[in-house]
């Protein structure tokens, strides 16, 4: 539900109460879930209403969902089994205990078998403890004190205890506003106009004697506004704060057959995080104007000009929360047009799916049972798989009689998992499989699911819980959910009427669920509980329809072709669970079921009679089609990659084509580029025994996406690169293809170390601050969009930094061409982490930025703070010290666990959700300076300030290994203070940075190549970090120097020296300025940030005349430092940029 939606039921509450509909009052407080009104609440329980008092509880919570809510109800059941004992009603006594009170059982065996003692006394008052208990009243009255506590603790009612403070009767006033507004339109106002309704809009009859009529009086129109009638007191928190877990009703219109008992917590457990932003869209239509004769003339001056306005036209609907979409900045030229490259898959073609990371790979499935794998830019197949059942012992005996009636088999749909990692496959026959994809082209066999009986007519991924899931439907008419690791089946949803064709998962404000849909024209919404569908749709054409979102998930579409052939494209307002748009354009007789997909959440494609058709998501009439050349079916398969800059379409001939746009042809020649200069370089001279880091083709575009890389066969390894990465701002920037060398002594003595020294040969931003004495900067990050930079300083404050759309600055990306606007929201609060009255400048600072920017947590000695980073209000806190929190790291499954490393030295795994520590990890000796998550190892990697690196188990959370790192050569002793790590996107290798030096270490601890600070670059290092694209790594040094290395051999390929970003003025002042952190931008591989000592922060990149840092270093080069191959050693990472 939107935050206005969400007013407007505020509004009504207080309405309801003015006019004494007290029991109304109570039970839409209980529905709605906003306002828990404690007063009500404590009548109730002293009034003994047990019944009613957990079915207004059960409107915010229910028993399982965290210890303070089964404390909570556990006291209620409690009370009123004793005093049924006190009334010896044993028949009552017994009944509560084996129906409220068993649930309790699991928990505390032996306070259950105690509780059922009491029923052999005489007197529960014999038993010890409970000899002090008084009479019923008082009993009451000393639970009710308790279950207050419990509720004001539990963060399922944060926010939700203090009604928000607005005039009386905002809700009357607000009406006579709009008959006010409307009178003003009226032809022929009166002076005192008689309003006999509210149905229908006002309007003024024209008077008889044709005489004008005086302008309208700006008064109330429905009477005077009575006095409130006293609602409960209105607390001092500000009005309509986030709520922190939200109820199933947040699904809007969609759920309007919610269970209104099911508890809010129930589904929100899945890896969106604790706080969604409310992205649901709530339109409300505003009353139509009655149009009005152009030439009238109003005679008042304020009428005409609101005549003006309503003749330029006003929309039908307003979008009250951040459903507006606003105009993005493509073209037609955006769309893949150009066919580039023709596949010869050899049968039918019945689904393909894009890799979500590396976008030029593409999975293929057809009509007899076939998977491949193609790397488009090279056109090879890289993988292929016949379909086979792996294990026909284990089948059901319906899945072997229908395979010994008839062998035949189709896939019906294929694609990867979320992360690239996985890829499943559901057949035309019960079965799903499900691989476990190698970058290098291998397929491992993860998971065989007899599914279904029949068809499996569609797949999709989910998080509903930690690990992934699979979502299935068949011809069955259920759905169904399986662990994706294991095949355990999950949840079993049954209510559709028909066979299930099509699934869509999806998740706002933290509600995870599933839209499916039925090829008798049903849709239907569930929730991961078991408990029935929530919605009961009808899809427009009643067939075989399928469901997406925009890939930023604030707009729903579906398209679907009725049993006459009927295609419809429709935009759904999620809200009121009503088509918002249908697209225009299809054939009157569409020739098999129209497929379609969604891109850059700006453009729709669909196949429809022998054509490709685009749709702009904001008009109805088609925008563009093309005929790839001809030789499509009559309804073809089509596919978009990630970035929409590769469009992957099915041929009448058992073959695919490529389109592309110009990003895309630019991406796919920089890859053949590449391979071809690969290639004529022959084998590279090995540093080390160690595998190579990463391949020389490429690498992943988007560091939190992992890749496991094998390096088994590096003939095979694929390239990974991102066409956003190659191509950023200007469509004319060539690609940057190095010329053939023949001679390597050659090239060794013509290259050179780039060693900029002058401003003028880079680009430099100094981001402004209004703080005339601002506090050194500790942490820096970039956020996951790329278009603001949010820094931590040593006050305990943040600053946030965005760039806006602009003439000098159309896409509003960050550049250091075009500064941004510091940015504050308009309540003009600071976001200012907890110091716990303790010195901020001394304190380890933290902070951990959620996937989708809507929070951060963060911590400056004292408890760790979430933010809202909207508003830059404190959501919660928790975790005070001491010991105090000094690195956070989300889980990279569940936004709800984070892993916190204490002062102390321990490592808490903290779930935020339930405000509860599942484990407390002991291995380091000295305050935790690092962390980092592995998803494709399964891993969690910490350091400290004792130079030890750990690998602990994200299963059961055992420790696994711990190595500390190794001094260079010159320095005796053992290493101490702060190490940082970092995870490469191959979610395999590992930077260790400590001040001494730069490592790189494998999975196993195993030290791969080292570096340490000297000839150019003699500093301390204070803080590295890797480029987006995992090919360089920047590091920081405390003489104010920046280096740029080689991720794959940590050779040197740059120096950026403190004059060349540092203004002249603040180098001549007294004093050491040096980056204290620095930043990686997370689309562009050549951006960084820079933190500095003396507070400023700078945003550095390179000249578009020469778009990179350097070029790549010889093999064998005694000109700049040479590269220790260091034996095993510690190795450590972090989530936050490493800072000295």
């Amino acid at each position: 539900m939107s935050s206005l939606s969400r007013e407007l039921v505020f509004l009504i509450l207080q309405f309801l109460d003015e006019e004494k509909f007290k029991e109304t009052v109570h039970k839409l407080e209980q529905e709605s879930g906003f306002y828990f009104n404690m007063k009500h609440f404590e009548d109730l329980v002293q009034g003994g209403e047990w019944d009613e008092v957990e079915r207004y509880l059960s409107g915010f919570t229910k028993v399982e969902d965290n210890r303070y809510s089964m404390k909570i109800f556990f006291e209620i059941r409690k009370q009123k089994y004793l005093e049924a004992l006190d009334r010896h009603d044993r028949a009552k006594a017994v009944e509560i205990l084996v129906k409220d009170l068993k649930v309790f059982a699991s928990f505390n065996e032996e306070l259950f078998k105690e509780i059922t003692q009491l029923l052999t006394l005489e007197n529960f008052r014999q038993n010890e403890q409970l000899s002090k208990y008084g009479d019923t009243k008082s009993a009451r009255n000393i639970m009710l004190m308790e279950l207050k506590k419990l509720i004001e603790a539990n963060p399922l009612f944060r926010d939700k205890l203090n009604f928000p403070p607005f005039k009386a009767s905002r809700l009357r006033t607000l009406i006579n506003q709009s008959l006010n507004w409307q009178h003003q339109l009226c032809k022929n106002p009166r002076p005192n106009p008689d309003i006999k309704t509210l149905f229908t809009d006002h309007s003024c009859a024209a008077p008889t004697n044709g005489a004008r009529a005086p302008p309208p009086a700006n008064g109330p129109l429905v009477g005077q506004i009575p006095k409130s009638a006293g609602f409960p007191p209105m607390g001092a928190h500000a009005p309509f704060q986030p709520v922190v877990s939200p109820s199933p009703n947040a699904i809007a219109g969609w759920m309007t057959n919610a269970n209104p008992s099911l508890p809010h917590a129930a589904v929100a457990q899945g890896p969106p995080g604790l706080v969604q932003a409310p992205n649901t869209a709530a339109f409300l239509k505003h009353p139509r104007t009655p149009t009005s004769a152009p030439g009238i003339d109003y005679q008042s001056a304020d009428s005409e000009h609101l005549m003006k306005r309503m003749r330029v036209g006003q929309p039908d609907e307003v979008s009250f929360s951040g459903a507006s979409h606003p105009a993005n900045m493509y073209s037609q030229e955006d769309l893949p047009k150009q066919v580039v490259r023709t596949l010869n898959q050899g049968s039918n073609v019945m689904s393909l799916d894009f890799h979500p990371v590396q976008q030029t790979i593409l999975l293929v499935g057809t009509n007899v049972g076939d998977i491949g794998i193609w790397e488009v830019g090279s056109r090879e197949k890289i993988a292929h798989k016949t379909f086979k059942v792996w294990d026909i012992g284990s089948c059901t005996l319906p899945l072997q009689a229908a395979l010994m009636k008839d062998a035949a088999i189709s896939v019906n749909r294929c694609l990867w998992s979320p992360d690239g990692n996985l890829l499943g496959v559901a057949f035309s026959k019960h079965i799903v499989q499900t691989y476990t994809f190698v970058p290098n082209g291998d397929l491992r066999q993860q998971a065989e699911i007899d599914a279904h009986i029949g068809g499996v007519n569609d797949i999709a991924f989910s998080h509903p819980n930690k690990t992934l899931s699979i979502i299935t439907c068949g011809d069955d008419k259920l759905i169904k959910v399986w662990d994706a690791q294991t095949g355990q089946k999950q949840y079993t949803f049954e209510g559709h009427e028909a066979p299930v064709y099509s699934v869509c998962p999806h998740y706002k404000e933290s509600i995870q669920f599933i839209f499916s849909t039925a090829i008798d024209g049903k849709i239907k919404a569930w929730l991961y509980d078991c408990l029935g569908s929530r919605v009961d749709y009808d899809a427009p054409g009643h067939w075989c329809t399928t469901m997406a979102y925009s890939a930023d998930g604030t707009r729903l579409f579906s398209c679907g072709t009725s049993k006459e052939g009927d295609s419809h494209l429709v935009e759904w307002n999620e809200t009121e669970g009503a088509i918002k748009r249908t697209y225009n354009g299809f054939r009157k007789r569409s020739l098999g079921v129209v497929q379609f997909d969604t891109t850059r959440n700006r453009f729709l494609a669909a196949g429809d009679e022998f054509l490709v058709k685009f749709w702009d998501m904001d008009n109805t009439n088609i925008l563009t089609t093309t005929d790839c050349d001809g030789g499509l079916p009559a309804s073809p398969r089509l596919r978009f990659n990630r970035e929409g800059s590769l469009l992957a379409v099915t041929t009448s001939d058992n073959g695919i084509k490529i389109l592309a746009n110009t990003d895309g042809q630019r991406l796919l020649r920089m890859l053949e580029s590449r391979a071809s200069f690969e290639g004529s370089r022959g084998p590279p001279q090995q540093i080390n025994t160690k595998p190579p880091l990463v391949n020389a083709l490429g690498s992943v575009s988007n560091v939190s996406s992992p890749i496991a890389v094998n390096t088994e066969r590096p003939d095979r390894m694929l390239p990974a690169v991102s066409a956003s990465g190659l191509a950023p701002m200007d469509a004319s920037r060539t690609p940057d293809v190095k010329p053939r060398v023949t001679d390597e002594s050659e090239k060794i003595k013509t290259w050179k170390l780039a060693d900029i020294s002058d401003h003028g040969h880079l680009r430099a931003l100094h981001l402004s601050d209004t703080d005339t004495n601002p506090s050194k900067i500790v942490r820096l990050l970039y956020t996951n969009n790329g278009i603001a930079l949010l820094a931590l300083g040593s006050n305990a404050v943040h600053k946030l930094w965005k760039w806006q759309r602009s003439d000098r600055n159309p896409s509003g990306k960050s550049t250091a061409s075009v500064p941004p606007q510091l940015w504050q929201p308009s309540n003009g609060i600071l976001m200012t982490n907890d110091t716990n009255d303790g010195n901020p400048e001394e304190a380890t600072a933290c902070i951990a930025l959620s996937k989708n920017d809507s929070y951060v947590m963060s911590a400056s000695g004292g408890k760790v703070s979430l933010f809202n980073m909207m508003t830059f209000k404190v959501m919660t806190t928790f975790m005070a010290p001491p010991p105090a929190a000094t690195f956070l790291a989300f889980h990279p499954q569940d936004n709800n666990i984070i892993a916190i490393g204490m002062e102390d030295s321990t490592i808490q795994i903290y779930n935020v959700r339930i405000d509860d520590v599942k484990s407390k990890l002991k291995g380091h000796q000295k305050k935790i300076t690092g962390l980092a998550f592995s998803q494709s190892m399964n891993v969690l990697v910490s350091s400290g300030a004792d130079a030890q690196l750990c690998v602990w188990s994200i299963d059961g959370w055992e420790k696994k290994k711990s190595r500390y790192i190794q001094p260079p050569a010159t320095r005796s002793g053992s290493l101490v203070g702060d190490t940082r790590v970092q995870f490469h996107n191959d979610q395999t290798h590992l930077l260790v940075v400590h001040e001494s030096q730069l490592a790189i270490y494998d999975g196993n601890l195993e030290c791969l190549r080292s570096w340490y600070p000297r000839d150019a670059l003699p500093a301390p290092i204070s803080s590295a970090i890797y480029s987006c694209d995992g090919l360089l790594i920047y590091a920081a040094f405390c003489d104010g120097a920046i280096g740029v290395f080689e991720a794959e051999s940590l050779r040197l390929r740059c120096r950026i020296a403190p004059s060349a970003y540092i203004p002249p003025s603040i180098l001549s002042c007294a004093g050491r300025v040096y980056p204290m952190v620095v930043a990686a931008h997370p689309m562009e591989p050549n951006q960084i940030a820079l933190g500095m000592s003396d507070g400023k922060v700078h945003v550095v990149e390179p000249l578009d005349t020469d778009p990179k840092w350097g070029t790549s270093p010889p093999q064998d080069n005694g000109a700049h430092p040479a590269i220790s191959a260091a034996p095993a050693a510690a190795s450590n990472q972090a989530s936050d940029q490493p800072t000295r």
